[in-house]
């Protein structure tokens, strides 16, 4: 086995972990380098797919403030956003951003060079920052990787998973193990600071917007080595994915386009909205989910429709390209045609307990964007405060690193030792896995009894069939390829999602309970960590 060290380690290579890295070579002296480390290729995230924009309480913008900002997200997260996180996140939105357009990133403007604002769902003004049109995420990640690319400080491994945190006798984490899936090798990396930032849960489900690697890796590296996780029951599901199959996820149509004016219809054109809450299409993402789905179980149906024939043509066009040009692929022009659309899962509220520093209950082991949970996003997020999240804690956690004296780990106890052995024996040759076929069995159990609708019936059929799958995988340590380790993951947080929402006897936000659908007047957050573990009586 190989063995390095770094003064620093991003794990991801999304908008939150780019952002981080540059900062801290910019701000930091690190006398061994800072390592990114991306299991695909470099720059393939979730990021790349957010459309719609990143939240900007930007002082050029008179018609807005932190003060409307903070009350939209406390509202929208049903009783769980911590005030101290919303605060903080979005008082220092203005520097932030203005400080990643230094890095190359170049929000829309108007014909007078002003910047473009929009609005989106539950949010009281237009404070919504696009890049392209819709393209939002995919420019922001361009930049920063141009910037990465061009900087001889930082190094990148691609193609290579991190499968397990190095953690010693004293909880402090101390490096991570790595495996190349190209060269079916590993490598032991001494860090004194590990930043997980990576990304999402989606691949959990049938239906996703997210991209083939959202599978809580980095959600189930930190519970296995015992760290704190939050709220992991909280599944935002988006209401508008495109309903087309045939890829491994479904296309988001952005929240943007409701906020320009589009409305959700039957295949009539008969809109509903109005019959499940007073804003319409710009009612909380939970609401709007729950009003399509059960419009499509009432009617029997595969989707329902977005109408943005209302829009202006020109406007619509330029306003959403992405978006048109993937339509037009499948024979839809949304400025003349209806957009079929059905509920997709989107993002994950919970994760791994973090402060604002972006601190774990773990010594060493740091985490930023949405594989954290700060607080911010709460029982339901508001549209865009997740990118504003990944860029405003990326810096806050390099701020804080600036603070501590980082120097790579020079001994290791027995922990370390016999946890490292583990990965350097030379094991038989297991059984082949049907990773594809297995997979789809998991993301099947999670669509139906762990989604938009649950039950103490469904969720408890999924534990035990999230059980079963995992006496079926049959790997504890040492997996054969990415994919293995992917799947690995998943069951992992398939379960402590299941488990936790089984705990949760009420509906809040995300979580919807059909047999308690009452929401409990005092809003208490969830945790659960390896030691306590899903019990063993819970089938």
């Amino acid at each position: 086995m190989k063995y390095s060290k770094y003064s620093a380690v991003v794990i991801g290579s999304g908008i939150a972990g780019l952002y981080a890295a540059l900062k801290i070579e910019q701000q930091i002296n690190l006398e061994d380098g800072i390592l990114i480390i991306t299991k695909s290729k470099f720059g393939e995230s979730n990021s790349l797919y957010a459309q719609g924009g990143i939240v900007g309480v930007m002082k050029e913008n008179k018609s807005d403030s932190t003060a409307s900002h903070i009350s939209d997200t406390i509202k929208a997260g049903a009783g769980l956003s911590d005030f101290n996180a919303v605060k903080y996140i979005s008082e220092h939105s203005d520097n932030v951003i203005k400080d990643i357009m230094k890095f190359g990133v170049e929000f829309d403007r108007d014909e007078n060079n002003n910047l473009c604002f929009t609005r989106e769902a539950a949010h009281s003004v237009r404070r919504i920052l696009h890049c392209g049109g819709d393209a939002t995420g995919r420019m922001i990640e361009i930049a920063l990787c141009q910037k990465v690319q061009e900087n001889a400080n930082i190094d990148v491994y691609e193609q290579t998973s991190a499968v397990e945190l190095i953690v010693n006798s004293k909880d402090e984490c101390k490096g991570v193990i790595v495996f190349n899936d190209d060269t079916q090798e590993y490598e032991t990396i001494y860090s004194p600071a590990i930043i997980l930032a990576t990304g999402g849960i989606g691949q959990l489900y049938k239906y996703t917007t997210n991209p083939s690697g959202a599978t809580g890796d980095g959600i189930a590296l930190a519970y296995r080595a015992g760290a704190v996780m939050q709220d992991m029951e909280f599944v935002q599901f988006h209401p508008t994915a495109l309903a087309i199959d045939g890829e491994e996820n479904r296309f988001l149509i952005s929240e943007a386009v409701r906020g320009e004016g589009a409305k959700l219809c039957d295949s009539k054109g008969n809109e509903f909205m109005q019959k499940y809450d007073e804003r319409k299409e710009l009612a909380p993402r939970d609401i709007v989910t729950r009003a399509n789905y059960r419009e499509m179980i009432e009617h029997n149906v595969d989707n329902v429709y977005l109408n943005a024939t209302c829009i202006e043509s020109s406007k619509l066009f330029k306003r959403f390209p992405t978006i048109s040009k993937k339509c037009k692929e499948h024979g839809i022009d949304i400025s003349q045609d209806f957009i079929p659309v059905a509920p997709a899962a989107h993002y994950f509220m919970g994760g791994i307990k973090t402060n604002l520093n972006g601190e774990t209950s773990l010594k060493g082991l740091y985490a930023i964007g949405e594989t954290a949970s700060t607080g911010l996003h709460g029982g339901n997020r508001l549209a865009s405060n997740s990118l504003l999240e990944c860029v405003v804690c990326a810096y806050s956690v390099t701020e804080y690193l600036k603070s501590l004296e980082l120097k790579t780990p020079k001994q290791i106890d027995e922990d370390i030792k016999s946890l490292i052995d583990k990965y350097s024996d030379e094991d038989m040759i297991p059984d082949e896995l049907d990773i594809p076929e297995l997979k789809k069995k998991l993301q099947d159990i999670m669509w139906d009894n762990v989604g938009i609708f649950r039950n103490e019936k469904t969720l408890t059929n999924a534990i035990e069939q999230i059980k079963e799958l995992q006496a079926e995988f049959s790997r504890e340590y040492k997996c054969q390829s990415k994919e293995e380790y992917e799947f690995k993951n998943m069951l992992t947080v398939s379960l402590l999602i299941a488990y936790c929402a089984l705990r949760r006897k009420e509906s809040r936000g995300a979580h919807y309970r059909t047999d308690y659908p009452e929401t409990q007047e005092k809003a208490i957050h969830s945790f659960i960590t390896r030691e306590e573990g899903v019990p063993d009586f819970v089938k």
